[in-house]
């Protein structure tokens, strides 16, 4: 199924399809397209100058494609996954080069990156 041609309506009702078949128990659906296969985390010792970041990490979707730059950041909800940001936009804000549609997804992310982030820690 190629994503970049559907229609806004259509990717929307298979987003909603693939959440509703989470919601009833079929994790398994959700991660027919993408599930995280590598991830390799980068934590910063501690340092005055690092302030919320607290290190990099590169993840390797169905050993097809490949994300760097994700920045592990801690917020005031506890540590989450930064995405990374175009460097050339220009605007007010920062803008995603790459971020999941999904809320699963980024949930699934998050979570295999702050694992392995916690465990190079504790290392």
């Amino acid at each position: 199924m190629n994503y970049m041609t559907m229609k806004k309506a259509e990717l929307v009702a298979k987003i909603n399809e693939l959440e509703s078949s989470i919601n009833n128990g079929n994790k398994a659906a959700a991660f027919d397209c993408l599930s995280v296969t590598n991830v390799q985390v980068f934590p910063f010792k501690e340092g005055p100058s690092i302030g919320h970041m607290k290190g990099l990490a590169v993840v390797v979707l169905n050993d097809q494609m490949m994300i760097r730059g994700l920045r592990i950041m801690d917020g005031e909800n506890g540590l989450y996954v930064g995405y990374p940001n175009d460097p050339f936009y220009k605007g007010e804000d920062f803008r995603c080069i790459c971020n999941p549609i999904t809320r699963l997804l980024r949930e699934h992310i998050e979570t295999c990156v702050l694992e392995k982030y916690q465990a190079a820690i504790a290392a």
